[in-house]
This record gives structure tokens, C-alpha cells and sequence, in this order.
């Protein structure tokens, strides 16, 4: 079921096409357009769904990224912010989420907060390149981590409501 999710929201976003990186000023600014306009897409799919479950923002330079995203368990939100930096071998290489709240508390992260996604995303990332973006990032990589790792936390004790 997850899976026919993941895949419908993909058919759903645009594929980028420039190839450009930060390193590479006039080809970055377009691959930022692409960027931007598969974000906007992925954020209106998501609300016209009723699914809605990130905010972010970039720097002027579009190479450092933050916000917020959040998860319902149980009728509850847990929100978190998150982070990431664009990489210099962008986009050949996929930016690394950190969620510094949770670090520590879940062996699917690396220091700073940083989530695993080596093992699903990573490969499907490699596999599309230059096709994927943030977009890609946040529906097959932040997604379905927090679907994973967040009940989990929950029914741990690691992580609390902040109303309890």
C-alpha cells in the first residue's frame, strides 16, 4: 500500500531536467526554477490530498534548506524541524536530512541528526539522476522514514506530545 503511494505521488511530479549543481551559476539558477516549481506542485498535490506534512524554505543561494515537517500519530502531531544542505555534487549526490531533535534516538541516524536513507532512497536517487529533486527527496525519502521511524519512537518512549 505504501509502495502504490510512493509511486502515485512520483507520477505526480514533475521530473527535473537541468543537470547543474551549485557549483555551476548559470545552470543552477534553472535547476533552482525546476526545483522550486516540483516543490510547489508536491505541496499542492499534498493539500488537494489532505496530506499536507512540510514547510521549507530556502537561502537566497537555494544551497541551505530548512522548515518543518510533521507527522500524525494517533490524532496527534509530532513536528520536528528539519534541515539539509545541497551538496557540491548535486544533484549526482542526495541531499542529507537532519532532524537534530531526534538525534540519538533511533539507529536509522547518523550523527547531527542526520536520517538513513543509504539503503531505499539512495539507489533510487542514483538510479534517476538528474530526474530527481527535493521534491523526490521528501515524498521517497523524509516520508516514508517518518512513516517508519516516528510510531516506532512513539511506542518507545523516546518521543513525547508536547501536551503530555
Amino acid at each position: 500500500m505504501a509502495e502504490a503511494a510512493a509511486r502515485r505521488a512520483v507520477a505526480e511530479l514533475p521530473l527535473l531536467r537541468a543537470p547543474a549543481g551549485p557549483r555551476d551559476r548559470e545552470g543552477w539558477a534553472e535547476r533552482l526554477r525546476e526545483e522550486y516549481r516540483a516543490l510547489i506542485q508536491y505541496v499542492e498535490n499534498n493539500k488537494r490530498a489532505d496530506t499536507d506534512w512540510f514547510r521549507l524554505e530556502s537561502n537566497p543561494e537555494g544551497t541551505r534548506w530548512s522548515g518543518r515537517c510533521w507527522y500524525i500519530h494517533e490524532l496527534l502531531r509530532y513536528e520536528f524541524s528539519i534541515e539539509f544542505e545541497i551538496p557540491v555534487t548535486y544533484p549526482g549526490t542526495a541531499p542529507e536530512i537532519a532532524i537534530p531533535e531526534l538525534d540519538g534516538k533511533t539507529a536509522k541516524m547518523y550523527r547531527g541528526g542526520k536520517i538513513c536513507l543509504s539503503d531505499h532512497f539512495k539507489p533510487l536517487w542514483a538510479r534517476n539522476v538528474p530526474k530527481f529533486g527535493l521534491a523526490h527527496l521528501m515524498a521517497l525519502g523524509l516520508g516514508p522514514w517518518l512513516a517508519v521511524e516516528i510510531p516506532d519512537l512513539i511506542s518507545k518512549g523516546l518521543i513525547q506530545h508536547k501536551d503530555k
